[in-house]
């Protein structure tokens, strides 16, 4: 039997808003339902999402923790009934929230165990990166070899697995982002054509060596790259929207380039999807492509690990946009 605390250390927001600070307070260990793993948690992934939670843009689903943190690795203390067979395992996985803290609670049909030789970290640094880039490329985009695919901000964590993934699959990869260091790594991990988005407009890029179209585009900035990315788009072409960090307006579309190709604009999330969605997900990655993390032939990019202590100034790293892959807490 493992000795489960009562409470635990667990890092708060406090005021949230642009002026928001973290501190570290106590709170009660949480208790698994019957479909849930408790997990003491031995490493956190940092996403941005975390940084928009913190200035308040970005609540956790309701009913779900108020911690920051959507995927945690560590081993299975308790378990609900019928899932005693994860306990004493290294696992990780998806949470909705609570990530930053001692024990965490995460969804059976979410958990994947920890592939033979990774840290606590990498494997923390897997899930939501992996899924989400799993979720855009496949579910919702259906990318097929020898397509053509553009990866927005192919640097960052979802960019520098979506790169991966879409090499697995056969498709052709092109990429943005606003170093040569990060170009670098992006060419590194297989995408034949990086272009310096500070330098170069990538739409003329993308037209003079792609001519024939873009069949989906993976789309984080929004804003007004929606109106420059519509004329990429091959017939039956797919943007591809997950988040909005270039503003949440679109300033004058014009529809007619998009039915002339019949593209579609799609805008997807993960956070808030249901149990049933991610658990089925996380099956169909894993499925397609847990052989291959095993091996390292997909892996995450791991930049930093602090410790938890540390995740104020780790956000202040994030929030620079000079990371390149992942930053991580480990407990």
């Amino acid at each position: 039997m493992v000795n489960i605390p009562a409470t635990m250390q667990v890092i708060a927001v406090e005021n949230a808003g642009k002026d928001s600070t973290l501190r570290i307070e106590q709170r009660a260990v949480p208790q698994p339902s019957a479909e849930q793993l408790l997990v003491k948690v031995a490493a956190a992934g940092i996403n941005r999402a975390d940084l928009m939670q913190r200035r308040g843009l970005y609540p956790p689903p309701e009913g779900e923790s108020d911690i920051l943190g959507l995927e945690v690795a560590g081993v299975v203390v308790a378990a609900g009934p019928l899932h005693k067979s994860w306990l004493g395992k290294a696992v990780f996985g998806l949470v909705p929230g609570g990530g930053y803290a001692e024990y965490a609670l995460l969804h059976a049909g979410h958990a994947m165990a920890v592939p033979a030789g990774y840290s606590m970290a990498e494997a923390a640094a897997t899930a939501e990166v992996f899924l989400t880039a799993y979720q855009l490329l496949c579910s919702i985009g259906n990318l097929q070899s020898n397509q053509r695919v553009l990866i927005h901000a192919g640097a960052s964590g979802v960019g520098t697995a979506a790169i991966q993934l879409a090499k697995a699959i056969g498709a052709k990869v092109a990429v943005t982002a606003s170093s040569a260091d990060k170009l670098a790594v992006c060419a590194a991990l297989g995408a034949e054509l990086a272009i310096n988005y500070k330098t170069n407009a990538f739409e003329q890029e993308l037209a003079s060596h792609w001519p024939q179209g873009v069949d989906l585009v993976l789309d984080p900035v929004a804003g007004d790259y929606i109106s420059r990315e519509i004329p990429l788009l091959a017939m039956d072409g797919k943007i591809v929207l997950y988040a909005m960090m270039g503003g949440h307006d679109i300033p004058q579309l014009n529809l007619a380039p998009l039915f002339k190709r019949r593209g579609q604009l799609i805008c997807s999330t993960l956070r808030n999807r249901s149990n049933r969605y991610k658990t089925n997900l996380t099956k169909a990655f894993s499925q397609a492509f847990a052989s291959m993390l095993a091996q390292r032939q997909i892996q995450p990019v791991l930049q930093q690990q602090f410790d938890w202590r540390q995740a104020q100034i780790a956000h202040q790293l994030m929030a620079s946009n000079a990371t390149i892959g992942k930053l991580v807490l480990t407990f």
